[in-house]
């Protein structure tokens, strides 16, 4: 946007800004202020657009606006400070505006100029008078002084009106937050499985219900934000959970199995899983521990295992045991065969003995695929 534009845009900004009541006063006071040093009949606080020139605040006439085209304002603001019009009649500027012409017969006017922080003309604080007149020094600077002031209020209000809708987002924002952390609570302490939260010095920034039950009943001890995960390790696991952090801390997300509490009540197994934790710049702030208790897990593997080993059993004995008299009756009648012994149920022998023995071959390979393609062996694989 080109400088007009901006300017444009600030005159919007305060024309539909709405004001306190002590700053409205405030400004109505300049007003009356100007007027009586000034000794002038008029007084306005005016807002000058693209089309018109808005009375914010005026004293001496009951108009509200007039058109930019014909207003003394529209001179004014095209610099910074006073715009002084001794006689209208003599200024070529203004001498043919029906506010000189028309029934108005105005014939001074001192402006100055109101000028944002940005550099800005917005409007002007302006004395009217309908006699020509000259201002004294005391008068002009006492004018250049209120325009400041009028900026100053105008430009506190819309700070204090910007800031107040900062304040209801950060509170909104609050009240989301807030919302968000309650549910996340509830998810975080609905599981079941202890979970800690901690930074990069190992000192726990959070946990959940499940790990500080778990903590409070094997170690007697109440977890507290602050103090650090090793301080709740068995002895024998803090050398592993250091190496095992350090890595965590590199990026990298660790799973491990772990046989805890040994030899004791609190026996169990543990799925370990140590995530790293990033922040909105991805840089690793922390750690997030999960202890996933696989007992039942390891407990079914080891029944597993155990079944696995009695299938092989089963299927040694069937590929030895079983054939083996088989075997002994193959070779009996081969030896029969080649002596050439009369025998009158050698064939019916021969088949049965054949029968059986394939019968055993398919019983051992039955096995041995069940053996392989156990749909269990995929848990322990």
């Amino acid at each position: 946007m080109n400088r007009e534009e901006h300017r444009l845009e600030a005159v919007k900004k305060f024309r539909e800004l709405e004001l306190d009541p002590s700053v409205s006063q405030d400004l109505d006071n300049i007003v009356k202020l100007a007027a009586q040093i000034c000794n002038t009949p008029i007084a306005l606080i005016t807002l000058v657009d693209d089309k018109e020139q808005v009375f914010r605040f005026a004293l001496g006439t009951d108009a509200t606006h007039t058109s930019k085209e014909i207003s003394f304002c529209q001179h004014t603001i095209k610099k910074d400070g006073l715009t002084v019009i001794n006689d209208t009649l003599e200024d070529d500027r203004v001498k043919d505006s029906p506010l000189v012409t028309g029934p108005a017969q105005l014939r001074f006017y001192a402006g100055a100029t109101l000028t944002t922080k940005d550099g800005y003309g917005i409007g002007t604080l302006c004395v009217i008078g309908r006699e020509t007149k000259q201002l004294a020094d005391y008068q002009v600077n006492t004018l250049n002084v209120l325009s400041k002031q009028v900026v100053n209020l105008l430009e506190l209000s819309w700070s204090l009106k910007v800031l107040g809708q900062k304040a209801k987002e950060a509170e909104s924002q609050k009240l989301l937050i807030e919302d968000s952390q309650v549910k996340m609570r509830a998810v975080f302490d609905s599981v079941s499985d202890p979970h800690v939260l901690m930074n990069r010095n190992l000192e726990i920034i959070d946990f959940n219900k499940a790990a500080e039950k778990y903590i409070r009943d094997i170690y007697g001890q109440n977890t507290t934000v602050g103090d650090r995960i090793m301080n709740y390790l068995d002895p024998k696991l803090k050398k592993h959970f250091t190496k095992y952090m350090a890595i965590a801390l590199e990026g990298k997300t660790i799973k491990h199995d772990l046989l805890l509490r040994v030899g004791t009540p609190h026996e169990c197994w543990r799925e370990i899983r140590l995530t790293p934790i990033r922040n909105n710049s991805n840089e690793i702030i922390g750690v997030a521990l999960k202890a996933v208790d696989i007992s039942k897990r390891k407990q079914q593997e080891k029944q597993i295992a155990a079944q696995n080993d009695a299938l092989t059993r089963i299927a040694i004995l069937q590929s030895h045991e079983l054939r083996r008299p088989v075997a002994s009756l193959m070779g009996m009648m081969s030896l029969i065969k080649l002596e050439e012994l009369e025998f009158s149920y050698y064939d019916m022998m021969h088949l049965t003995i054949n029968e059986l023995d394939e019968k055993i071959r398919l019983i051992v390979q039955d096995s041995e695929r069940t053996i392989s393609t156990s749909p269990t062996m995929a848990i322990v694989a």
